[in-house]
């Protein structure tokens, strides 16, 4: 079967499962989107490659890397390769040293963020396209809404309705904040951080 080319399209937070986010892959030459839901550890191995932070602990996903490089074995696709009763089916498509190739079974979330860390290309097949696949107008939104997060009481600064608890603090504190909690592998609160981050970068370019 020909395979079709994915890339990484965005991720945010799953309107439809409490505590889960959704990760959006999209063909490379196509409209078409795939959207797939992940647990909240994955998201934040795949969001910590992406944007590039540093953890001060190799993360589970990181070991994995590391373990392979020692032992001169590289990972050249993921291919998610089948779709049963809403459960997307991926491989890793391996190679070492001395040229032989193997295929191991992973949870699509897994594949992801080792694709992500060995930088390779991730492929699916038309079939799965056409059944999970969907196709969004240039001037759909395709990141979900994200939940407002409630102000805590003990805030000295009043969260306005719609902002995010960061929105009161200055972008230095907000870049202090963010190293703070990579150190302290606080990932999601470092995910909410860079959001509020992306989000003033975005309206100074307006």
């Amino acid at each position: 079967m020909k395979k079709i080319k994915l890339e990484i399209i965005g991720l945010s937070f799953s309107q439809t499962q409490s505590g889960a986010y959704a990760l959006i892959l999209g063909e490379t030459d196509g409209k078409r989107r795939l959207p797939i839901i992940i647990g909240g550890f994955e998201a934040q191995a795949i969001a910590v490659e992406l944007e590039n932070m540093q953890p001060s602990r190799p993360l589970t996903h990181d070991l994995f890397r590391n373990f392979a490089v020692e032992y001169e074995i590289n990972i050249d696709e993921v291919i998610i390769y089948n779709l049963k009763e809403g459960i997307f089916y991926s491989k890793l498509i391996c190679s070492n040293v001395n040229g032989e190739t193997k295929e191991i079974d992973a949870r699509t979330s897994d594949a992801i963020a080792m694709a992500v860390r060995f930088n390779c290309p991730i492929y699916t097949y038309e079939f799965i396209l056409s059944s999970a696949g969907v196709v969004l107008d240039e001037t759909e939104n395709i990141e979900e809404e994200k939940p407002k997060s409630l102000p805590k009481k003990s805030a000295e600064k009043k969260v306005v309705a719609g902002e995010s608890e960061y929105a009161s603090l200055s972008t230095e504190e907000l870049k202090e904040s963010l190293m703070k909690a990579i150190d302290d592998e606080a990932y999601e609160t470092a995910s909410k951080i860079r959001d509020e981050l992306n989000k003033r970068k975005k309206s100074s370019e307006q």
